[in-house]
């Protein structure tokens, strides 16, 4: 993962195309709110989360095609493209989403911003009077092993919405979701912004990412989708 955002892009013109700012700084307020928001909701025990929280975090647990390739295939199938329509929308689709992993790691690994669950254990060394150490929090879920800057799911999941959104419009059609991580569990959604704003609260919740993460992913990966829609594979009728 480290070197994947050195790869070349299919549609981008580099990984960096459109990177998101740097993260904020460790000393200023945006900061201690997102640290306190993560602290509380995101721990594997003591945490403020609801129920639902709970599972929606467990639920999206889930990465990679999974939490994407379903929905395209469903609102292709209420839409009933047919054999062309769906071959320039499942290519395009794929294309955006190797893409914004190009974009994803290109991202974390310039910035390099560290997780939750370090953060939080050493927050006596941020500089943030705000921010009160706890030397023994865990994150609900194992986090994983790559910077956090920005949220990847934020982004795949903003990406793949911004594609759809193209061909379909924001209220396409009511799609469902299931996970391997959460077994019985199904999310609806109406909206592809509320799959977005979703994956973007479940991250925080999970204790991996900050609120701040989550929108730059998802400001990323719309960005990644409408570039692609835009310059590639144009209908010729």
């Amino acid at each position: 993962m480290s070197s994947w955002g050195a790869v070349r892009p299919f549609a981008l013109k580099s990984g960096n195309q459109f990177a998101p700012v740097a993260p904020y700084a460790l000393t200023s307020m945006q900061w201690a709110k997102d640290y306190a928001e993560v602290k509380k909701m995101g721990a594997k025990t003591g945490s403020a989360r609801t129920a639902e929280q709970t599972e929606i975090a467990r639920f999206w647990e889930l990465v990679g095609p999974a939490t994407y390739n379903p929905v395209a295939r469903q609102l292709s199938a209420a839409k009933s493209l047919d054999v062309v329509d769906n071959a320039r929308l499942f290519a395009l689709f794929s294309i955006a989403a190797s893409d914004a992993g190009v974009a994803i790691f290109d991202a974390k690994y310039k910035y390099n911003f560290w997780r939750p669950v370090t953060a939080i254990r050493n927050g006596d060394l941020d500089g943030n009077n705000a921010t009160e150490r706890d030397p023994n929090w865990e994150p609900f879920i194992a986090t994983p092993m790559h910077p956090e800057y920005p949220c990847a799911h934020c982004t795949f999941q903003s990406t793949a919405a911004s594609v759809l959104e193209t061909f379909f419009g924001s209220n396409a059609a009511t799609f469902t979701l299931t996970s391997t991580t959460a077994p019985g569990v199904t999310r609806r959604f109406s909206k592809l912004s509320d799959y977005v704003a979703e994956v973007v609260n479940a991250r925080v919740y999970d204790g991996v990412h900050y609120r701040t993460s989550g929108g730059a992913g998802a400001a990323m990966g719309r960005k990644i989708g409408q570039y692609t829609v835009q310059n590639y594979l144009k209908p010729i009728r």
